[in-house]
């Protein structure tokens, strides 16, 4: 088979299982309107989960950070990308977080993909809740460590591959909230088990970061544990993009001599790091923003508790209405669209064959017409 061949029939199998990917391009799409073709809609798709990519404070101080340092970086953080800006923020993020050293990256992809790689050896065994990102399972496979693998959530799978003998180190690693369910990991029993057995813990809160806990402080501290290394993201609750790995001073060390890509990555602009500077202040001092958040959820849980399709169990941002088969979620989707509703089909491989969904994502920025006028369409279209 050539190489035109097998690109073919690839497109083709996504095509015929109705998982082909598209993407829009769009006028607005980061906040409460999505805009596109000369269309506005409500926006059900975004993860600026505090509605703060259009912050006045932090567009000025991006504005501000790009006239003092330019647009770019200039090359890697080891050559000449490494500012005042990103030190001044990474020494924020280690005393708001009570971790001893903060390394930026220029996206969460990159964060989990540099710290699995640069830790796990041909010894050593990586156990991943099955859910986990994309991101950390690929460069889990493509290590030369062994991947094991538990189900969703389950304490005692996770016990049990933990009490099989090994010869290297392990390293678990699991999320705070899962991107596609929306649901919470048992963090502080995963590390109860981690740690009695001699394993470090890896969590990447994506998701929670900036929306639970005091402070936005996130779902380890919110669970009260401190796991040795922590991922967090600047793509949902701050509003901006990139990434942080919190660790000890050691391990920060270790990952700046072995991390490849904060070796040969060029480094997030200065100004990048200026405007998530102002996004961290308006977090740390945004209950009032997590307050509305939290009544959009619970708003729209109480709705949508009546609609014949089944919502996923969780208290998160993040909404799933599991349809099932992959065109009529498309189809669903569409007919949404046509009501002014903006909201995404999720489907497989992203998620499991069957479990094609509505991944509805609300934000602080929403009013209470909005999440009626959502749950009014899902019942028209969907029954009750």
């Amino acid at each position: 088979m050539s190489w035109q061949q097998r690109i073919s029939e690839a497109l083709s199998e996504r095509r015929a299982s109705a998982s082909f990917r598209t993407r829009q391009a769009n006028t607005l799409g980061n906040g409460r309107i999505f805009s596109a073709n000369g269309r506005e809609y409500l926006n059900f798709s975004s993860n600026d989960y505090l509605g703060l990519s259009h912050h006045p404070q932090i567009v000025d101080a991006w504005q501000k950070g790009a006239a003092q340092f330019g647009v770019g970086s200039g090359g890697s953080g080891h050559v000449t990308g490494y500012s005042r800006a990103h030190q001044a923020f990474e020494e924020q993020l280690a005393e708001w977080l009570g971790f001893e050293r903060a390394l930026l990256f220029i996206s969460g992809y990159s964060a989990n993909q540099a710290v699995i790689s640069a830790l796990a050896q041909k010894t050593d065994t990586l156990i991943a809740d099955k859910l986990c990102h994309a991101s950390m399972m690929e460069a889990a496979m493509q290590s030369s460590a062994q991947l094991r693998r538990f189900h969703h959530n389950d304490i005692p799978a996770l016990a049990a591959l933990l009490s099989q003998a090994h010869d290297g180190e392990r390293l678990i690693f699991t999320e705070g909230i899962f991107s596609m369910d929306g649901d919470s990991a048992p963090l502080a029993e995963i590390a109860r088990v981690a740690h009695q057995a001699g394993g470090w813990l890896m969590v990447d809160d994506a998701h929670g970061i900036g929306v639970l806990g005091d402070e936005g402080r996130g779902s380890c501290h919110q669970q009260n544990i401190s796991p040795e290394i922590l991922v967090i993201t600047f793509g949902k609750a701050f509003g901006g993009s990139g990434a942080a790995v919190l660790c000890s001073q050691e391990t920060a060390d270790y990952l700046l001599q072995f991390a490849r890509h904060l070796i040969y990555s060029t480094a997030m602009p200065p100004a990048q790091a200026v405007a998530l500077q102002a996004a961290l202040t308006v977090i740390r001092q945004g209950d009032a923003y997590r307050a509305r958040l939290s009544a959009n959820i619970q708003r729209f849980r109480q709705g949508a508790a009546q609609l014949s399709l089944r919502l996923a169990d969780s208290g998160s941002a993040i909404q799933p209405l599991i349809v099932g088969e992959n065109q009529r979620t498309l189809d669903l989707a569409s007919r949404l669209r046509e009501r002014g509703l903006w909201l995404t089909a999720i489907r497989p491989p992203t998620v499991p064959p069957g479990s094609a969904r509505l991944r509805i994502t609300l934000t602080a920025a929403h009013i209470s017409h909005d999440i009626d006028a959502l749950l009014e369409a899902l019942y028209d279209e969907t029954g009750r």
